[in-house]
């Protein structure tokens, strides 16, 4: 690489680095605030909102990339632009397509960047994110039982209540209703222990040296029983499978598969980083600014192209899904509309071009 092309590389690599901070901080910002809000509504510990928050960040990662290089490129190049340099440049017969070379030493490593993001980093991600926050949330139902407050779990079927707590763990003087069918039960206990099983799903309350009252509501007659060890089993829901979204397959399970859903996301997974690299390109003629033109002239016109694109695939990746597409075609054709955008904007912006406009 030339003097040139050094130059160009580190004005879009810092551009880079600065917009996809940018965006990430807002993206993480607004899911920080999210994830608080849930965890205050459920009591979630502080370990799992950092992993939560580190988790989604990953995750961002992989949506972030192809804009970040678009803009990063748009708005070096813009700038070069601006300050007239890029008409220097151009006098001394380096055109645009000198430009892929500087241009492409940057989106080359974010592209495989992605694809290790998209094929590996990200399904994990996600599988191990919802199996914390399905976690969070199941434990949230039952949590750990603190004595001096009233406890309801089990949808509202028991009730429990313990006054203090030993340095061992064990509560004292404790209180416990629940329904079962048309009738309740009482138990008060001098000591209980908690017990978490099956890998939290279960929770077994064991009361100590205790009695237990059994009688329907309205009636007169309730049997009493003195009891020495009182087991209380809580069995919460099924939270359900996280392996079971598509979205958490690995990228080997994808492979070789003829299931609509699976085909459509193992393309999108592999349109990631096609779509880096054809952004990255795209961007070098779109930067381009007349004479006078303000240095962000073009960076809505880069925006909508974006939008526009992403929409497209997105798309095909539902048409996929729903067998209105053949995989054969999938989202090829829109990667072959942009890389046809983008050819024929160089091609516009060729000197043998020019002369023949003005011929």
């Amino acid at each position: 690489m030339g003097v040139f092309d050094r130059y160009v590389l580190r004005e879009t690599a810092l551009a880079w680095l600065a917009v996809t901070g940018v965006l990430l901080a807002i993206l993480v910002g607004n899911q920080l605030a999210r994830t608080l809000g849930l965890a205050a509504a459920n009591g979630f510990p502080g370990t799992v909102v950092l992993a939560l928050i580190g988790l989604t960040t990953l995750q961002y990662l992989t949506v972030l990339v192809p804009v970040a290089t678009l803009l990063a490129v748009m708005l070096a190049l813009g700038r070069l632009y601006h300050d007239s340099e890029m008409a220097a440049v151009r006098a001394c017969g380096i055109g645009p397509g000198r430009l892929l070379i500087p241009v492409m030493a940057l989106a080359a490593p974010a592209a495989a960047l992605l694809a290790w993001l998209a094929f590996d980093v990200s399904p994990d991600a996600y599988g191990r994110a919802q199996q914390l926050r399905q976690q969070a949330m199941m434990e949230a139902r039952f949590g750990q039982l603190e004595p001096g407050k009233f406890r309801s779990f089990g949808d509202g079927e028991t009730v429990f209540y313990a006054e203090s707590r030993d340095p061992d763990g064990a509560l004292r003087e404790v209180f416990l209703q629940r329904r079962v069918g048309d009738g309740i039960e009482l138990a008060v206990a001098d000591r209980a222990e908690h017990r978490i099983l099956s890998e939290g799903r279960r929770h077994d309350i064991i009361l100590f040296d205790g009695v237990r009252y059994e009688g329907v509501p309205g009636q007169a007659t309730f049997r009493e029983v003195a009891f020495e060890e009182h087991g209380i089993p809580v069995l919460l829901p099924e939270t359900g499978s996280i392996k079971d979204r598509v979205d958490a397959r690995s990228t080997a399970t994808l492979l070789g598969s003829s299931d609509p859903e699976e085909v459509s996301e193992l393309q999108w997974r592999v349109s990631l980083p096609l779509m880096t690299l054809l952004l990255a390109a795209l961007a070098i003629p779109l930067s381009a600014l007349k004479p006078r033109e303000g240095r962000y002239a073009k960076m809505a016109v880069g925006v909508v192209v974006y939008f526009l694109y992403s929409n497209l695939l997105s798309a095909a990746r539902a048409w996929i899904e729903k067998e209105a597409l053949a995989p054969v075609v999938g989202v090829w054709w829109v990667h072959l509309l942009l890389a046809g955008l983008a050819l024929w904007l160089f091609h516009r912006q060729s000197p043998l071009w020019k002369r023949r406009v003005r011929a």
